[in-house]
């Protein structure tokens, strides 16, 4: 009677399908071994793979007339003749074993006497396929519950976007951003023309200065410089020239360059191999961006940010920075900016998938999702 046949892994689509399939896969191939009495397969696959592995590792050996052939010969079937006396009386097809020793025993061999050797164990081979395929089974599995604990995570991560969906189609889409947005608009505005004039003016030590301070502030999001330019604007008289002007300095030739700074090779080194990074330095780590943060958030960086533009703006921009700070403590602020990130995140599908109500079957189908992996995970692994 044939075995029923085991489900592939690879007729199922999700990977909670695949879970479950490998699970029912491994547990109907440990029940076949189960069945034919476990130890006992294991006994007899592992003889089998002993006695085929003898048999492959004499075949070129000792087969032929020579004395080393019947040199091998005698090797082989006094450990074939080991192999089958330990064999236990009572295991599974200890006649296979008995006919293969048969099959070899005699003065000379031939190739066709291996092979009658081979047939004569093929009934013993079927306990090594299920062993086998109980190995494959299991390795399925482990791939299968890694598979479904990386579509956990996925999922917990679509959750949470539904839901942050949910909460900005609840805004009011008609509320008066503006009020939000005019303040923040003058103040980046301000904070990028400043920013842009320091530049001009500062000397690149100090300008560096300010890019250190930042590292004790985490919602000032300068980017320090390397190592080696930072030592180099400290140390070098160098140090004293703007930004803009190293950079120009950094294209004219050795030879012009050495009536100009200490170091002609120096700066090269130093300044022409960062350019990306000296170019990069702007004013976005003291914006306020668009749209604004929840209202902690901003106060906290509009405080942060302060010390930084009084370093490198004027009184009006600190007063316009003072102005976003005061937003935070409007009643209405939580609404306002609700509705501001509505508007600037949510997409047209978004929108209308909101509005006819997908989004909450997407979110109601991922949760089922969720609870359905979590219960399949939590399964005792039978491996």
């Amino acid at each position: 009677m044939s075995e029923p046949a085991l489900r592939s892994d690879s007729d199922v689509s999700t990977p909670l399908e695949r879970l479950e399939a490998a699970r029912d896969r491994f547990e109907r191939t440990q029940q076949r071994i189960d069945e034919r009495g476990g130890e006992a397969v294991a006994d007899a696959a592992q003889a089998y793979r002993n006695a085929t592995d003898l048999l492959e590792s004499y075949v070129d050996r000792a087969t032929g007339t020579g004395r080393e052939n019947f040199k091998a010969y005698v090797q082989l079937e006094g450990q074939f003749a080991s192999l089958v006396d330990g064999i236990p009386d009572d295991l599974a097809n200890r006649e296979a074993f008995e006919d293969a020793l048969d099959a070899i025993d005699k003065r000379r061999l031939s190739e066709s006497d291996f092979e009658r050797a081979h047939d004569a164990l093929e009934p013993a081979a079927r306990y090594a396929e299920l062993i086998d395929a109980r190995d494959d089974a299991r390795d399925a599995l482990a791939d299968a519950r890694t598979a479904a604990s990386k579509r956990r995570r996925e999922v917990d991560e679509e959750i949470d976007e539904r839901e942050r969906l949910l909460e900005l189609g609840s805004a009011d889409l008609d509320a008066p951003v503006e009020r939000l947005r005019k303040p923040i608009e003058r103040y980046d505005d301000q904070i990028r023309e400043a920013f842009s004039e320091y530049r001009l003016e500062a000397s690149a030590r100090e300008v560096f200065a300010l890019l250190e301070r930042s590292r004790w502030y985490p919602f000032v999001g300068f980017q320090r410089p390397p190592d080696d330019l930072r030592e180099y604007v400290r140390t070098s008289p160098d140090g004293e020239y703007t930004i803009p002007e190293l950079l120009e300095y950094a294209d004219y030739s050795r030879s012009k360059l050495s009536h100009y700074v200490e170091d002609a090779d120096v700066l090269k080194r130093r300044v022409a191999t960062q350019q990306t990074y000296l170019d990069g330095i702007d004013a976005e780590a003291l914006t306020i961006g668009w749209p604004p943060g929840p209202a902690g958030v901003l106060r906290r960086r509009t405080r942060e940010l302060r010390p930084f533009v009084e370093r490198v703006a004027d009184e009006e921009t600190v007063a316009a920075l003072r102005t976003v700070r005061t937003l935070t403590y409007d009643s209405d602020y939580e609404r306002l900016q609700t509705a501001a990130q509505a508007v600037s995140q949510l997409s047209a599908d978004e929108r209308e998938r909101l509005a006819d109500g997908r989004i909450e079957e997407e979110l109601e189908a991922l949760r089922t999702e969720r609870e359905e992996l979590e219960a399949a995970l939590a399964v005792d692994d039978p491996v």
